[in-house]
């Protein structure tokens, strides 16, 4: 083709020829480049996004908020990730930009990567070398340096990154091999403007560790599924770390009274299922007792909030129960027994018009439910009730209509906390990335004066806690926010540009919906109230039972089974179990069929209370199938001591032979039955054959008795006329008699309609009384 642009006699072809010499000499300039500068390509992998051959971990920050003259210190370890060893390494500071945004600091802590134009430069007077490292050794490092020397200009939050630079056989030339980043909140003056009012709730919660399973003693020794909560209790456990932690803080204490009631049942004697099935003694009485008194130290002088007992569920009822009649009630006796709880265990006056859903979701029909028990204030989360303007944070009280207050706590502090924090670097940039959204929140309108509320996860860990103490306690100093109690945060103004619209239910996120109670489990939560409604009426000391059951019933909606069904329905169902063979303790005693041999007969029934107080406010009925053959009572009273028996005697009357089936069954004085009815048979023998043919015979002889005496007026009258009389005429009168008048006789009282008593054996039967 080339010849024939050539001969074509055009103009265009040396121009070709030269264009192609000229870009063959500039590819070979380009490869002679490339070639010398291939030997730099390691330094540039080292700093790809994707490449971390040695990991950076940020043990601790301290101080984690420092002023001007403070000393700052960061220690931590470094890993060598890949296969090679590391020669020639050390570790550096570096200073990145200011953080402008708080959405910017979502990322930091995150990347993996290396880049020098947000990274910024090693401070080179502030290294600390590490000698050789060989893959998969660790080797600490600790670097300490004036807070001056940092340089950093104007108040706000910094990102400091601590860098691993060196070389390995994979990286020949020097290049940073490994950096971690975190953040540092800077205001080495005074706040300029007003202070942030933070409003920190430290929730003291627990899941479901009682039934209403108790001994069958006086004292009613409660039966605990596992020793769990003593753990949880002990030295370094969950619950004792929450407690030692929160003495000391500016806090709201959240508390859900189950867990006080909990508690204070294990400072007695107890019992625990063992794994054999046997029933053994608890061993968690010393650390109980031991924690409930620390509690009451710690709360002194500090707000407690008291959540509904057993922390029931507020979005499983109002998209689940609300709709199954009578289960909204139970919401209210658990507001009710809440503030009882606390003040009686604690000594405190709780405030228990707070509602708490789970994760502060919310929308209209938790909203209804939450405050129908008397919760004006709800505390709901800002990634709920959303803000149409992203840059600006207000304040937490927000009026929702109805007298309601929504109090709004701020997402990203409230789950800065979540997740894994047992390792040292992980708890660490878990409180700077805390104090810097505090710091970033106060600079967004430092002259306004706000109130931000901080709603962390339900149930922290034990690192989480030291996590979240840690950085409550970096804010003592007050720079740039004041405490302030959770009942104070809900009467603050609201900021007028704030959203007060509460979210329709569309908006209720799905993963949490698919975590909440099933329908089923509000209907059989139902069920065993009916049960103990119909159980207790009969109770001489029904608080020995409706107490354990009514605290059961209400711990069976309880948030801490979210994401546990099995573990919900299985609960229920041991409730349900144990309260039925409570009152399968007032039964009928099993009767088995009976012979009556007279006319007129008793018939016992017994009824026996196992329990260990009495019962009273129940009949017994018993009923016949064929009343025309035999006759009972209709019903007596019954009412026992505990642990005894009581036989009713029932009068009967029999009018024909044959077996009859009778029913016994217990009912309450309201009508309601109660318990299972008894079937037995009666065998009727004492209309014997010898009574029938004195029956026959009487009536055959009053029959013939009336038939002689029609005959013999007959006869009378036929004389009469054959004498020439007639009725009413001459002759005898009706009160004569004449020479011959044969006169009618009398018959007789007829046989009794009773023989005598059958003295033939009453067959395999019971034989009743006479």
């Amino acid at each position: 083709m080339a010849e024939a642009a050539e001969f074509q006699g055009t103009t265009a072809a040396p121009a070709c020829r030269w264009a192609r010499h000229l870009m063959t000499v500039l590819l070979g300039v380009l490869l002679l480049v490339g070639l010398v500068q291939l030997p730099a390509a390691p330094a540039a992998r080292a700093e790809s996004p994707t490449s971390r051959p040695v990991g950076v971990a940020i043990d601790t920050v301290t101080p984690v908020a420092p002023t001007q003259n403070d000393t700052i210190t960061l220690s931590g370890t470094v890993t060598n990730n890949s296969g090679s060893t590391v020669t020639d390494a050390h570790v550096g500071l570096r200073v990145g930009p200011q953080v402008s945004g708080r959405s910017d600091i979502d990322d930091i802590g995150y990347r993996a990567g290396f880049s020098p134009g947000t990274d910024g430069a090693e401070l080179g007077k502030h290294t600390q070398k590490i000698d050789k490292l060989a893959p998969g050794v660790s080797r600490e490092f600790s670097i300490s340096l004036p807070a001056k020397d940092l340089d950093l200009g104007h108040d706000g939050v910094y990102q400091l990154g601590v860098s691993l630079s060196g070389r390995s056989a994979d990286h020949p030339y020097e290049g940073v091999l490994g950096i971690q980043r975190t953040l540092l909140p800077w205001q080495p003056s005074g706040v300029e403007g007003k202070k942030t009012q933070l409003t920190f709730l430290w929730p003291l919660v627990s899941a479901t560790h009682l039934t209403a399973r108790t001994e069958k003693d006086q004292q009613q020794t409660p039966i605990f599924p596992n020793d769990d909560l003593a753990a949880e209790l002990a030295p370094g456990g969950r619950l004792n770390q929450l407690v030692a932690l929160g003495k000391d803080l500016k806090i709201t204490w959240v508390i859900d009274p189950d867990l006080l009631a909990t508690v204070e049942a294990m400072t007695k004697s107890y019992r625990v299922d063992g794994p054999d099935g046997k029933v053994v003694p608890g061993k968690g009485q010393a650390v109980a007792k031991q924690w409930l008194s620390r509690l009451q130290t710690a709360v002194a002088g500090h707000q407690v909030v008291a959540l509904p007992f057993g922390d029931p569920d507020l979005a499983s009822l109002a998209h689940r129960g609300k709709d199954v009649s009578g289960t909204l009630s139970h919401l209210q006796s658990a507001t009710e027994l809440a503030a009882t709880t606390v003040d009686t265990i604690l000594g405190v006056k709780p405030r228990t018009d707070f509602a708490w859903p789970v994760d502060g979701a919310v929308d209209s029909s938790i909203i209804d439910v939450a405050t129908s028990a008397g919760a004006h204030n709800v505390i709901a989360r800002s990634d709920s009730i959303r803000e149409p303007k992203a840059s600006y944070t207000p304040s937490a009280a927000r009026q929702i209509g109805g007298g309601n207050t929504a109090v709004v706590a701020d997402a990203r502090m409230s789950t800065v906390f979540q997740g894994d924090l047992i390792r040292a670097d992980n708890a660490s940039l878990a409180v700077q990335r805390f104090l810097a959204q505090s710091l970033l929140v106060n600079r967004q309108a430092p002259d306004d004066e706000r109130s931000i509320v901080v709603a962390p996860q339900r149930m922290p860990t034990t690192s989480q806690a030291q996590a979240m103490a840690a950085a409550i306690s970096g804010l003592s100093d007050g720079r740039w926010t004041t405490p302030l109690d959770l009942g104070d945060a809900a009467k603050a103004k609201p900021d007028p540009s704030a959203n007060q619209q509460v979210p329709g239910s569309g908006s209720y996120p799905e993963s949490l919906r698919a975590q909440e109670l099933p329908t089923e489990a509000f209907q059989e939560i139902q069920k065993t109230q009916s049960t103990l409604d119909s159980f207790k009426v009969i109770l001489t000391s029904e608080d020995r039972v409706v107490t354990p059951f009514g605290s059961a019933i209400m711990r069976e909606m309880s948030t801490s089974w979210r994401g546990d069904r099995n573990g919900a329905a299985d609960f229920r169902d041991a409730v349900q179990s144990y309260l039925y063979e409570l009152t399968r303790q007032v039964q009928l005693i099993k009767k088995s069929d009976a012979t009556l041999s007279g006319r007129d007969a008793t018939l016992p029934i017994t009824v026996q209370n196992g329990l260990l107080q009495g019962i009273d406010g129940l009949r017994l009925v018993l009923e016949s199938s064929q009343p025309n053959r035999l006759k009972v009572d209709a019903s007596q009273p019954v009412k026992i001591e505990g642990g005894h028996r009581q036989t009713l005697k029932f009068e009967t009357r029999a009018n024909a032979n044959g077996p009859v089936k009778l029913t016994a069954r217990l009912y309450t004085d309201d009508g309601q039955p109660y318990g299972e009815p008894m079937y037995f048979y009666v065998h009727v023998t004492s209309i014997t054959p010898m009574v029938l043919l004195v029956i026959a015979g009487g009536v055959l002889l009053l029959i013939l008795a009336g038939l002689r005496i029609y005959l013999q007026r007959k006869r009378s009258a036929a004389r009469g006329t054959a004498d020439g009389g007639a009725p009413g005429g001459e002759g005898n009168g009706p009160g004569d008699s004449g020479p011959g008048d044969d006169r009618p006789e009398v018959p007789g009282d007829p046989a009794p309609d009773t023989g005598s008593e059958s003295t033939d054996p009453s067959g395999t039967g019971e034989k009743v009384d006479r």
